[in-house]
């Protein structure tokens, strides 16, 4: 399978020319944490255990997390390593969702199977789901993910911070592991920050695997719930405001992004191109198209840029 992915702009700038893009191609909230002040060691000094520590307990609280959690340069760090960290063997996969995690598996030897459904990946020596799951938003109570039968189960929680009941994380047990993307929630994805909870991949990530800079503004970010209680009560509107506004019938989605079944996907994007929409298709799909929600002055251009169908 195509390993695409979102957030290439240089691709639509060259097909469609240079313009003042809105970035829907990505589940990224567009409305970020606003950076706070920053200390000059931050910038200056090597990270160090202690910023470390901070950013992983802040993520701790707010995730309410029962195991810790280990800083990783984002979720795709971590997806990257953690086939590392076992005896190759036979990984199951809840299909279809992001591209990296099969892909990571077969570089690491092991053999992958990409399945349809949930009971499908009993028995499996590891098995992968992304709940909410891209790009379908298909979801998961934790009750049922923790009563699969398979020797080691990883959940990535990239966008489940709008649903904080789906997470795993406070019900953390041996043979889970579960990942958390900061980026993505709080609009802030060049940080590259993410979490780990259940694996040590620590001695894979290196010395000094996150800048100083991405663990001040996530420790400051991640304490900050009442910023967060606004966005998901902000995001949660703007999901039901763009399924209002497209034409297409709903596919799913998350409350970072929406994915609606169109005629033809790659007719949809380019529509939407030539009024500087970028959106998301899929190698697997010839109709489905998913789109990030815009932040609050660019819903005029996107209403105006959707095809009345």
């Amino acid at each position: 399978m195509t390993r695409d992915h979102g957030g290439d702009l240089d691709r639509a700038k060259a097909l469609f020319g240079g313009r003042d893009w809105i970035d829907l191609s990505t589940g990224i909230n567009r409305v970020p944490y606003p950076i706070p002040p920053l200390p000059p060691e931050a910038w200056t000094a090597l990270p160090t255990p202690r910023a470390m520590g901070a950013a992983a307990r802040a993520a701790e609280r707010a995730w309410g997390s029962a195991r810790p959690l280990i800083p990783v340069a984002g979720a795709q760090a971590a997806i990257q390593v953690l086939p590392r960290l076992w005896a190759p063997g036979l990984a199951r996969i809840l299909a279809p969702t992001y591209n990296e995690h099969a892909a990571q598996f077969r570089a690491a030897g092991w053999r992958v199977e990409e399945v349809v459904t949930l009971s499908a990946l009993n028995g499996a020596d590891l098995a992968v789901v992304v709940n909410p799951n891209n790009p379908d938003g298909q979801a998961h109570d934790p009750t049922a993910l923790l009563a699969l039968d398979v020797r080691r189960l990883i959940v990535d929680e990239s966008f489940a911070d709008p649903v904080p009941h789906l997470s795993l994380l406070p019900h953390m047990r041996e043979g889970l592991v579960v990942l958390r993307s900061f980026g993505k929630f709080y609009g802030l994805a060049g940080l590259r920050l993410g979490f780990v909870a259940g694996a040590d991949v620590a001695p894979l990530a290196g010395p000094w695997p996150i800048a100083g800079v991405a663990l001040e503004v996530g420790r400051a970010a991640l304490d900050d719930t009442d910023w967060a209680a606004v966005t998901i009560d902000r995001l949660a509107r703007d999901a039901a405001r763009m399924d209002a506004l497209a034409p297409w019938p709903l596919v799913g989605g998350t409350h970072l992004f929406r994915t609606y079944a169109t005629a033809d996907a790659a007719a949809a994007q380019a529509h939407l191109a030539r009024h500087g929409i970028w959106s998301r298709i899929f190698p697997y799909s010839r109709t489905w198209l998913r789109l990030g929600l815009p932040a609050p002055h660019e819903w005029d251009r996107v209403k105006a840029a959707l095809p009345r169908e």
